[in-house]
């Protein structure tokens, strides 16, 4: 009896990030990509937020490889989490590989990691699989797509990708092994979804060059540039113009710096020696002779722009006369924190330029006629998108019928859910954990939806504590409660309200023979409905009856 071929989402599908992807056939399993996503703003204290590999954990040693396609956060980030419980050797490009060091280095995992540096056009051979990795187009330098020969049929998985003819490295997205593949017979198309729902087709890179120009050669005072600090062809656009118009560039912010190092040491950043200068050296030079590369685009609190917009960077600020641009497209849920780093920005007199009111950024995904374009050169029997929230995904798979493939052959699916392959045929199978795996500080999965809720609750109306002191033996109350607020009311301003919260508590302990936990719930509830009768609100209650 023939194997059967499994796809199994674990991040990726139903969001943006994370993204994650197991491919089993048989005792062998092949892992893309190992991504992190940003927290949504009700994840109140969440750093990120990584896939859910709860299915992997009793078959770790089953995992023969897992391949990375590019360097950016939502594809990487998670890779150290899952190597402390999985050591499967690891393949990625050069940058790719030169990024991934610097964060396994960071984790003390480097030493005990093994990791193959691949490139567009190899085949090579792990377990079942046959991989041929093929060049695409994304927003960073050496990324790749991959063709996966499996017992059951080829696979094919673009990786984030778009179909630009001019691209700032010049290596545009490689048509004749999408069309070779194609020509094969394709089983399988797994495609990113990101822009799904955007028609026409993504502008090149060179499209933000002009926008550039004209901002540089307008500004009369000190440009400041916020992008991700993973976006190498960015950098080295910036790095272009800067030269042009005679201006120092400065690198601020410890992941962009890395960035940079890695980048130039391998070739995909090129930076005239004496274009670069230390944060200490621009400040002995005009405004107007500098420019800053900045991360925080997405509005991170923590970011070198939004400490900047608040006055909290220790080394520079922003001032009137200066010019920002935020060159990123906003991620979803982060909408609020950029709107507020750019509204702190206009109030300390700088310019701000964002898309969409200046061509300052261009997508590292494709639009719909690049959607429609990989479909026909690749052509598969099945399709599943990936690398999306479900509109995205919906609308990608409203495309691929609408060329052809019939909509029993198209799978939208969310994490978790299992597409099987048997004899040809395909089927959704069990479900699978695929959900969310919170880091808070050194914390990993330790932070429950429960706890989240709890969050958003002190958050919304803050917490009161009860403190009752009682003799154990005789039941007797020792003294009057005391009632502690904290984002609740100030608790000077509010003296009657806490006076008749006391009396309440006073009045039910007094009255009532409960112990224990039983005795606390009590407190917490009767405190409660009196506060709720009182403000309309309902704050964190905690009972502590000391006995």
């Amino acid at each position: 009896m023939a194997e059967c071929l499994r796809i199994i989402p674990l991040g990726g599908n139903g969001e943006v990030g994370k993204n994650m992807l197991a491919i089993e056939y048989g005792a062998d399993i092949l892992l893309i990509d190992v991504g992190i996503m940003f927290p949504e703003n009700d994840m109140l204290g969440i750093d990120f937020i990584i896939p859910d590999w709860q299915y992997l954990r009793d078959k770790a040693e089953r995992v023969r490889a897992i391949i990375i396609t590019h360097g950016h956060e939502d594809h990487t980030g998670a890779l150290p989490y899952l190597l402390r419980e999985i050591n499967a050797p690891v393949y990625a490009t050069r940058l790719t590989r030169g990024l991934i060091e610097l964060k396994l280095k960071a984790h003390k995992l480097l030493d005990q990691t093994v990791i193959h540096t691949i490139k567009a056009g190899d085949n090579i051979a792990v377990g079942p699989f046959r991989l041929e990795f093929f060049r695409v187009c994304h927003s960073i330098p050496d990324a790749v797509g991959v063709g996966i020969t499996t017992p059951a049929g080829l696979i094919v998985h673009t990786g984030d990708f778009k179909f630009d003819h001019t691209p700032v490295d010049g290596k545009p997205t490689d048509f004749a092994k999408l069309a070779e593949l194609g020509g094969r017979g394709v089983l399988l198309l797994l495609s990113d979804s990101t822009n799904a729902e955007r028609p026409g087709t993504t502008p090149s890179e060179r499209a933000v060059d002009a926008a550039f120009d004209q901002v540089f050669r307008d500004a009369k005072g000190r440009i400041i540039v916020a992008t991700f600090a993973s976006l190498i062809s960015r950098i080295q656009q910036v790095a272009n113009v800067a030269a042009r118009y005679h201006r120092k560039m400065v690198i601020t912010g410890h992941s962009m710096s890395e960035n940079v190092k890695i980048a130039q040491k391998l070739g995909y950043l090129n930076l005239p020696d004496d274009l670069v200068v230390k944060v200490e050296e621009a400040g002995r030079l005009l405004p107007s002779e500098t420019v800053m590369m900045v991360t925080g685009a997405q509005g991170e609190p923590a970011s070198v722009l939004a400490r900047m917009s608040t006055g909290q960077h220790r080394q520079v600020g922003v001032t009137k006369g200066d010019t920002v641009i935020l060159s990123a497209h906003a991620i979803p849920g982060n909408e609020e924190m950029i709107h507020r780093t750019i509204n702190r920005l206009f109030q300390k007199g700088a310019e701000v330029l964002y898309d969409p009111i200046a061509p300052v950024h261009v997508s590292g995904h494709a639009s719909q006629e690049e959607h429609k374009l990989m479909l026909n050169l690749v052509r598969p029997q099945y399709f599943i998108p990936i690398h999306g929230e479900l509109r995205h995904l919906k609308a990608h798979a409203r495309m691929a019928q609408q060329l052809g493939i019939p909509p029993q052959n198209s799978f939208v699916i969310e994490n978790g859910y299992v597409i099987e392959f048997d004899e040809g045929e395909a089927r959704v199978g069990e479900r699978v954990p695929g959900g969310y795996v919170y880091v808070d500080g050194s914390s990993v999965g330790d932070v429950s939806p429960e706890v989240l809720r709890d969050r958003e609750v002190l958050s919304r109306d803050g917490f009161v504590v009860a403190i009752v002191q009682r003799d154990s033996e005789t039941g007797q109350v020792q003294s009057r409660p005391e009632i502690i607020t904290r984002g609740f009311v100030f608790e000077r301003e509010a003296e009657d309200l806490i006076a008749g919260a006391e009396e309440a508590v006073l009045d039910m302990v007094k009255n009532n023979g409960l112990n224990g936990k039983a005795l606390r719930d009590k407190v917490k509830d009767t405190l409660a409905e009196y506060l709720y009768k009182q403000t309309k609100r309902r704050p964190m209650v905690i009972p502590v009856v000391l006995e």
